[in-house]
Order: structure tokens, then C-alpha cells, then sequence
């Protein structure tokens, strides 16, 4: 069965974690660091892919005069 969105983001922050405490060896932090960047890769294009289905949705609802509003995350416009 294939992995949601949400696990590979979930398995991307389990390897964000790992890798900060720093308790891997090096051969084992790199493969992790390999796995995270295939995983952002991936999740960063599917999102990618979502946007246009969505920009297609509202051009296709003859536009708004707002563009929508989205904050699928937050938190990483805090700064």
C-alpha cells in the first residue's frame, strides 16, 4: 500500500529529528540525509502538482477576486 502524503511528511520530520540529536553514526546519518532529500523531493513536487490542480479549480469556477488564502503550513511563514 502506497504511503500517504502525511506519513512521508511524518517520516521526513522523524528523520529531521534523528539527525539533530546527532546519536547516528555517520554512515547511518548519511543514509538518512539520502532518504530526507528523496522524500522532500517527492512531497515538494506532489505539492507542486496539488497547486495547479487547485489553480485550475478556481480558474475554472471563473476566477475570484482574491486569490485564496491556502496556509497549509503555517508555521513555516512565521520566519
Amino acid at each position: 500500500m502506497k504511503e500517504t502524503f502525511e506519513e512521508r511528511l511524518q517520516r521526513l520530520e522523524e528523520i529531521g529529528e534523528i539527525l539533530r540529536d546527532g546519536a547516528v553514526p555517520l554512515d547511518k546519518a548519511a543514509d538518512l540525509f539520502q532518504e530526507g532529500v528523496t522524500l522532500a523531493q517527492k512531497l515538494e513536487a506532489e505539492l507542486r502538482s496539488i497547486e495547479k490542480k487547485v489553480e485550475m479549480v478556481i480558474n475554472n469556477e471563473g476566477g475570484l477576486e482574491e486569490s485564496p488564502v491556502l496556509e497549509l503550513f503555517p508555521e513555516l511563514d512565521e520566519g
